[in-house]
C-alpha cells in the first residue's frame, strides 16, 4: 500500500525538478540566441548605400589638395590619396567616363595653379560633370613635440561640385572625415614602422572618402 505522505512528497519533488529544468531552459535558450547574435555582429558585415550616388552615369574626376606644410612633411600624400580614390570610383561608382588616374595627376602637375581656380574652371579644364574635391586639413604621425610615440591623425573635407548645375561653384555634397591610428596609445617607433603607420592612415582615409560614393560592405566591428 502506498504511503500518502511519501507519494505527496515524491510528487512535489518531481514538480520542483520539472519547474527548475524548465526555468533553466528558459534562461539558457535566450542566452544561447543572444550569444549567437553577438558573435554574428562581431564577425559579420553590413551593407551601406552611397551617401552621394549621382556619379553613376556621369563623368567625374577627383582632385586632392593640402597645405604646403603637409606636402613638405609628407611628400606625395595628396597624389596617393588622389590616385587611389579616383581608381576606386572608376571601379565601383559606374561613371560614364573618368580620366585615368595617371593622366589626371599629369594634368594637375602641369597646372600647379589649379587649387586657386574656381571649381567650375577646374571641372571645365578636366571636362567632367562631377568634380570631387578632397582637402586634407590635418596629417600628423605624432603628438606635437613627441616624435617617438605614434599618434597618427588625418582630417579632411570631401566636397562634390556639379558643373552642369545652376551653381557649379557651390558644393552639392560635403562631408568631413577624421581618422586616427594606432587604435590605442603607447605604440612607439620600435613597435610599428613609420611606413606601416603612414600606409594604414592613408588606407583608412581613402576607404572613408571612397565609400561615400558607392554601395559597400563594412565589417560590423571596425576601428575607424
Amino acid at each position: 500500500m502506498i504511503n500518502p505522505k511519501r507519494f505527496h512528497l515524491a510528487t512535489l519533488l518531481a514538480l520542483v525538478t520539472i519547474t527548475t529544468m524548465t526555468t533553466m531552459q528558459g534562461c539558457i535558450v535566450p542566452a544561447l540566441v543572444g550569444g549567437m547574435a553577438e558573435s554574428h555582429r562581431r564577425t559579420g558585415s553590413t551593407t551601406y548605400d552611397a551617401e552621394y550616388s549621382r556619379i553613376e552615369g556621369k563623368s567625374f574626376a577627383v582632385v586632392c589638395s593640402a597645405s604646403r606644410v603637409i606636402e613638405a612633411e609628407h611628400p606625395g600624400i595628396t597624389a596617393r590619396i588622389n590616385q587611389r580614390v579616383n581608381d576606386r570610383l572608376i571601379q565601383n561608382a559606374n561613371p560614364s567616363y573618368a580620366i585615368p588616374s595617371n593622366d589626371l595627376l599629369t594634368v594637375l602637375y602641369n597646372t600647379p595653379q589649379w587649387p586657386a581656380m574656381t571649381r567650375e574652371d577646374i571641372a571645365n579644364m578636366l571636362g567632367v560633370e562631377r568634380l570631387i574635391v578632397i582637402e586634407i586639413v590635418e596629417y600628423t604621425l605624432n603628438e606635437p613635440g613627441n616624435q617617438y610615440v605614434w599618434a597618427g591623425a588625418v582630417a579632411g573635407v570631401v566636397s562634390v561640385y556639379e558643373s552642369d548645375s545652376a551653381l557649379p561653384n557651390d558644393p552639392i555634397f560635403e562631408r568631413a572625415i577624421s581618422i586616427t591610428f594606432p587604435d590605442s596609445t603607447g605604440y612607439m617607433r620600435d613597435d610599428i614602422p613609420e611606413a606601416a603607420v603612414t600606409a594604414e592612415l592613408s588606407n583608412r582615409f581613402i576607404n572613408r572618402a571612397a565609400w561615400l560614393f558607392y554601395e559597400h560592405e563594412e565589417a560590423n566591428i571596425i576601428p575607424y
